[in-house]
């Protein structure tokens, strides 16, 4: 942010004349928020006194069948009611129905197929227990979603049980390619994500949340503890979402031994190097079978990979407080030839987490895990699935972006099925400072892949998808509600370029860190709407933003400003110029403003956006001593200016 001000004193005139294409009253029109703050979330963005989410504690057994590629499972759910509202029904999320040929996400892509019974989920029971009354539920399954039609109300306040037996087929690319199968040389590797029955989000905003699984929408679920064993071959590696508790059990002497220094290394430690792989067992059982015990507390879901041919190795961690946690990464030996460069996947890890907690809030985790598989980048709480080939700076922003998502969406707890912005999108952003500051920025500076030409800059590259949706999608529509070739452009790089946009341009890195942070430290295992973070931006920072929400995330505006002429007070150079600016398209912005004299003297100045609010062309008198040479808008090429030709004036 410019912070010369003092060599410029700004006095606004109302010019003759109007730009066809902007209109204030559309930019700064009243009335932004549509209701007020309550009791449940308050007027400046925070959780409300009464505010109030519903809990879902999950304990899991399952058998995974290597022969047939079967999981079976058996899970006890204990959901707890914390609404006000006496519930008649509840609703589950069946993601792996996704898979299914008569599934909507299949009906969209493929129409007309006929079902396939070996696909998605099979229940063998479905059992309630509430209020002292165990039966079989009365469910009915469609497409992804179970209902349960309860007997009796799950009276506010009162928990209830549920026990569900269920199984499903692992195939190579599993529930929208959150899960897979990948063939190494050393043997399979099985991925699983959305792998078991989960509760839908009742809140005070939709009531049940029950959007269908289609493939763009990723997850939005209650938090809670979730507990799971998953029994096995022996001699398989099993790495999840959470915290290993039977490692002392399950590992073997060598590979515990090998773990031990690297919780306490804050250089990478082999734990299981690639030669042990074919010679030596990961587990102290060699033949049957071994049961890994995994357990997560407050989180939203878990996930979990399995394979002979994993390599293992991790890292320290160091958190602000002083505690740590540990960084792991495990991989195929083909992910460390052929350019993949996965021996430095912990130190990614390790890097990023580090980062952001320093940055932003404070890793809550024990363990930070990395899987190289068949997924291209899918993100779990405190685990990601990431490409086994990836190499070089694709794979520094692959780890990063993923792991990072621990943050945006699993630590804040955002519906990604509605808004993808507040996830894809806040994670890209954090992403951009951390590759600024690694290692000295050696994969600086992060570009967003096709909309990054070779020597051009972000706010270039945006004008095109600002282009491109002009009338169409915004950052408010549902990914599944657009064509899916402007998520990317819009969930993750609009989102991020407009917060940096706030950061560097218009509040200030000081008042945009202050706002962001107390935004994710309220909402911290929460369920934040795109409404709270608006005002808890505007409250924290102390600014009226409603003018930027509109334009960037309501409405997909372009921005072109212009310096339409230069003169003098009074005719005299030494008694001030008088610069007329002019806006001629919708979206508006502070002016940052080079000024250069004959004498020499360049001086910078930012015009604050309120100067819009009654016109498109406006005045401003800047204090000079000599005669102006050039006037330039946006000097730095910080803004998405769409005709930069008419951002300078020349003598």
């Amino acid at each position: 942010m410019y912070k010369a001000f003092t060599c410029a004193v700004c006095l606004f005139y109302s010019v003759a004349g109007t730009a066809q294409n902007y209109d204030p009253n559309k930019t700064f029109a009243p009335g932004f928020y549509s209701h007020n703050g309550n009791e449940f979330r308050s007027a400046d963005g925070a959780p409300g006194s009464k505010y109030w989410q519903n809990q879902a504690n999950y304990a899991i057994e399952a058998t995974f069948d290597t022969t047939t590629n079967v999981l079976s499972g058996n899970e006890i759910i204990e959901y707890s009611n914390n609404s006000p509202d006496n519930l008649e029904y509840l609703w589950l999320e069946l993601d792996q129905n996704a898979d299914k040929e008569d599934a909507r996400a299949q009906s969209l892509a493929k129409p007309g197929q006929e079902a396939a019974p070996d696909k998605g989920f099979r229940l063998s029971r479905v059992v309630v227990e509430n209020s002292g009354q165990v039966q079989e539920a009365d469910y009915v399954v469609q497409d992804t979603r179970m209902q349960i039609r309860l007997g009796n109300p799950l009276t506010a306040g009162k928990s209830l049980r549920l026990k569900i037996g269920f199984s499903f087929k692992l195939l190579s690319s599993s529930a929208g390619d959150r899960a897979g199968i990948l063939q190494t040389k050393n043997g399979k590797i099985y991925e699983f994500g959305y792998w078991f029955p989960r509760m839908c989000v009742y809140d005070d905003l939709n009531g049940w949340n029950t959007l269908p699984f289609i493939g763009g929408g990723e997850f939005y679920f209650e938090y809670g503890t979730i507990d799971y064993k998953i029994t096995v071959p022996a001699g398989m590696l099993a790495v999840g979402s959470g915290q290993l508790l039977n490692g002392q059990e399950v590992l073997s002497d060598r590979v515990l031994a090998n773990l031990s220094k690297a919780r306490r290394s804050d250089k990478t430690v082999m734990i299981h190097p690639a030669e042990a792989v074919t010679r030596s067992s990961v587990t102290k059982k060699t033949s049957g079978t071994v049961t890994w015990h995994f357990a997560m507390n407050n989180t939203r879901d878990a996930a979990f990979a399995l394979s002979r041919a994993f390599i293992w190795d991790g890292a320290k961690i160091n958190l602000p407080s002083g505690k740590t946690a540990f960084a792991q990464s495990v991989y195929p030996e083909e992910s460390i030839r052929d350019k993949s460069e996965w021996h430095r996947a912990t130190e990614y890890v390790k890097a990023s987490v580090e980062d952001f907690s320093k940055r932003w809030f404070e890793y809550p985790y024990p363990e930070a895990t990395n899987v190289a598989g068949p997924i291209g980048g899918m993100e779990f709480p405190a685990l990601a699935f990431d490409y086994y080939k990836e190499g070089g700076k694709g794979l520094w922003a692959l780890v990063s972006h993923e792991i990072g998502h621990t943050w945006y969406p699993m630590i804040v707890g955002s519906d990604e099925r509605r808004y993808p912005f507040m996830d894809e999108g806040f994670n890209t952003f954090i992403d951009i400072y951390a590759q600024e500051y690694f290692n000295n920025g050696e994969f600086a500076p992060k570009r967003d892949g096709e909309y990054a030409p070779k020597g051009g800059n972000p706010a270039d590259e945006i004008i095109p998808v600002i282009k491109a949706t002009k009338g169409g999608p915004t950052l408010l529509t549902a990914p599944d509600a657009m064509d899916y070739k402007y998520v990317h452009p819009l969930a993750y790089f609009k989102t991020a370029f407009g917060l940096v946009l706030l950061r560097e341009v218009i509040l200030g890195q000081d008042r945009f860190d202050y706002a962001f942070r107390t935004y994710t430290k309220n909402w911290a295992f929460k369920h934040p709407s795109p409404v709270d973070f608006f005002r808890s931006m505007e409250n924290a920072a102390g600014e009226d933003l409603s003018w930027f929400w509109r334009e960037w995330f309501y409405n997909n505006w372009e921005l072109d400003q212009a310096v339409a002429g230069v003169k003098y007070v009074e005719g005299d150079p030494q008694k001030g110029a008088l610069i007329t600016i002019e806006n001629k398209e919708q979206m508006v912005l502070p002016l940052p403003m080079e000024i250069t004299e004959t004498n020499g003297h360049t001086q910078t100045i930012q015009v604050p956006v309120e100067i819009w609010q009654q016109g498109a062309q406006r005045t401003i008198r800047v204090r000079t001593t000599s005669p102006v040479t050039s006037v330039i808008i946006d000097p730095r090429h910080q803004l998405p200016d769409s005709h930069r030709e008419n951002n300078v004036w020349k003598k």
